[in-house]
């Protein structure tokens, strides 16, 4: 792990032990370069993580100080949303009209739209000049009528919202993978490398699925804050 990544992971943990509460002011960044025997470059790349992941704020001429944000959602950093939209390009792969499997019939509850259509893209996003995911989106084309090569190059849950539609959550499964050849070649990387698959429904306040993804990530990394369960802890101790 890069000292950087250690020391926003660090400060991460004492926020959540509360030893940085919220509203307060953390160390300086020399007296943080101190504590940890690092430059003061190396702890402005571990505060701009930080402050990425929106635990932390940065007032030029007060200090950094703990956001009030860690208990809003169990997630509390994911490499995926880390960049910005403008620190992303996507490059289209392909972007389709197609008719719904029975897998993708069941995922949007389709059975009572006759001939019902859905778009299908795969685009690879490129970050710091580096390709590093292949995502393939479904989404109904009832939904999104106007959706085009020029949204999907930008920000696809932005268009969503656009079309005033309320995005209420995600439902996301992880599991390790290796690069097949096919998206080795769309990476740049080896056949076989280490790669983390993500597989995401987007679910509208109304109920309904508007998006189906799958992506394969590489040098992917997430944190979650999770509650002790005490009651699923004594169900598998017997």
């Amino acid at each position: 792990m890069k000292k950087r990544d250690f020391i926003a992971e660090d400060i991460l943990s004492k926020i959540y032990q509360n030893k940085y509460k919220a509203g307060q002011k953390l160390p300086t960044e020399r007296e943080l370069s101190d504590m940890y025997v690092v430059s003061r470059y190396t702890i402005r790349e571990a505060l701009k993580k930080l402050v990425n992941i929106g635990v932390v704020t940065i007032i030029q001429g007060s200090g950094i100080f703990v956001s009030d944000t860690k208990y809003k959602s169990p997630l509390i950093y994911n490499s995926l949303t880390e960049k910005k939209f403008e620190e992303i390009r996507s490059e289209i792969i392909y972007f389709k009209k197609i008719k719904p499997n029975q897998e993708l019939d069941k995922i949007f509850d389709l059975r009572n739209i006759p001939h019902a259509n859905l778009w299908e893209y795969k685009r690879v996003r490129i970050v710091d000049y580096q390709k590093r995911q292949i995502e393939t989106s479904v989404l109904p084309f009832s939904y999104f009528p106007d959706l085009n090569e020029d949204i999907i190059k930008k920000s696809v849950h932005e268009y969503v919202q656009q079309c005033g539609y309320q995005i209420s959550h995600f439902i996301t499964t992880y599991h390790a993978i290796n690069i097949s050849k096919e998206d080795a070649d769309l990476l740049n990387c080896k056949k076989g490398s280490a790669a983390m698959s993500i597989i995401n429904r987007g679910i509208l306040e109304n109920g309904k699925v508007f998006e189906y993804s799958e992506i394969i990530n590489l040098d992917y990394s997430v944190s979650y804050f999770t509650p002790f369960n005490k009651h699923s802890h004594e169900y598998r101790k017997n």
